[in-house]
């Protein structure tokens, strides 16, 4: 078995914190074998390291590895891209693909950011685990897959859990053994470690003398907090190395360079949002759409009511309670007047009457039901053209025929831009 100090140089790792080394000992001591396993830590702590050691250290280490970001793929398309496809499985879908599980076989996956998988690719992926199959999208044909999966979260798992967000069997088929990697903050021994290390790179990639830390610029660097971790102090270190022309950096210069505040942006998730609240965006647009369909159906049964009746009076007495719905509170004579626009004017009704014996029956009845799809602003638009061109233009006379007042009639011609 490699030890500890032999994967740190093989792989790059610095550091020498009884943390961070327990967990390489743990990913040497678990590469051997072939159980899941999850990586947590926050954001910047260099989880990515931990699956490549475990790749690397396996019998698996011939064959592909690949990294996924899950957080990256739009929803839509992650079945597709860890899965595949098959041609005309959707629309885009012009030809057959292979996705990540069937090209990694006999290989290694590691998924990053598993927490945001969506709930139906988690079942297709507890799938895998359970039994090495999966299903292509739009294909009925089970295919077997032997891949090593290793993942990685910043995200409060039992909180996902616990919110339904993320499947508890699910969790614990990836986490038969967990690696947690220690925040910078709690590794201080490591952190001027890295800033030389980081520095000294950088002055061989821009070709300058390395930057050199006084000792009170030491002692600030390790107390400051590193909410983003060693990514934060990476860029810090390519910072102070780039734009400083003094290569012997004061505490007061460094301190120029360290964001104060504490915030804790990159840390692990863990939400704290009131229960009230919806779970997702998702389910706020469900409630907004089935809304809209309700209220549609409303006003598609009260136009309806009109339309049989003619007599806006009337359906605004069978209908109070739909009408205040619609309308709300305005208990006034333009909710009236708005629904006496939509009811056929009594004299247009008699001399649209046929006999029984009618030849234009039947066609009469086609042309009822067309307009019985029309929309509630076709409806009234029509009416009210209709009733303009009879009076040729005068509005007046037109408001009369239609029962509404000269200044609602007024308002509809400016609605409709007529």
């Amino acid at each position: 078995m490699e030890s500890i100090q032999a994967t740190k140089q093989r792989f790059g790792i610095i550091g020498n914190s009884a943390t961070l080394n327990r967990a390489i000992e743990k990913a040497i001591q678990v590469s051997p074998t072939d159980i899941s396993v999850l990586v947590t830590g926050e954001s910047g702590v260099g989880k990515e390291s931990i699956p490549k050691i475990i790749h690397q250290l396996s019998h698996r280490k011939h064959n592909k590895y690949i990294a996924v970001n899950c957080g990256a793929i739009p929803e839509g398309t992650i079945d597709s891209e860890l899965f595949g496809h098959e041609k005309g499985a959707f629309t885009g879908a012009t030809s057959t693909r292979s996705g990540y599980f069937e090209v990694a076989d006999g290989g290694s996956i590691f998924l990053d950011e598993v927490g945001e998988l969506p709930l139906t690719t988690q079942v297709r992926l507890l799938r895998v685990l359970e039994n090495g199959e999966f299903i292509k999208v739009g294909s009925s044909k089970v295919q077997k897959t032997n891949v090593r999966i290793v993942a990685a979260t910043n995200v409060n798992m039992f909180e996902a859990i616990k919110k339904e967000k993320f499947r508890e069997d699910l969790y614990y088929r990836l986490s038969t053994v967990e690696i947690n990697l220690p925040p910078l903050r709690e590794r201080q021994e490591d952190i001027h470690l890295l800033f030389r290390k980081f520095a000294s790179d950088f002055a061989l990639k821009y070709k300058m003398p390395t930057i050199k830390l006084s000792d009170e610029a030491i002692q600030n660097l390790i107390k400051y907090r590193w909410s983003g971790n060693i990514r934060q102090l990476r860029n810090v270190a390519e910072q102070v190395s780039v734009l400083e022309q003094n290569r012997a950096i004061s505490a007061d210069t460094l301190k120029g360079y360290l964001p104060t505040g504490s915030s804790n942006l990159p840390a692990v998730i863990s939400s704290t949002k009131s229960e009230s609240d919806f779970s997702s965006e998702r389910e706020i647009l469900y409630k907004v759409l089935f809304d809209m369909k309700a209220d549609l159906n409303d006003l598609k049964k009260l136009t309806m009511e009109l339309m049989k009746n003619g007599n806006a009076k009337d359906v605004q007495k069978d209908n109070e309670g739909l009408i205040e719905k619609i309308y709300g509170d305005n208990d006034n004579e333009d909710a009236l007047e708005d629904l006496q626009v939509l009811a056929i004017p009594q004299e247009t009704k008699t001399t649209q009457n046929f006999t029984e014996n009618s030849s234009d029956k039947y066609h009469f009845a086609e042309e009822i039901e067309e307009e019985e799809t029309l929309s509630l602003h076709d409806k009234e638009l029509e009416l009210i053209k209709k009733s303009l061109e009879r009076h040729s233009g005068k509005r007046k006379l037109a408001a009369e025929e239609l029962g509404i007042s000269e200044r609602t009639l007024y308002r509809k011609i400016k609605q409709f831009d007529l």
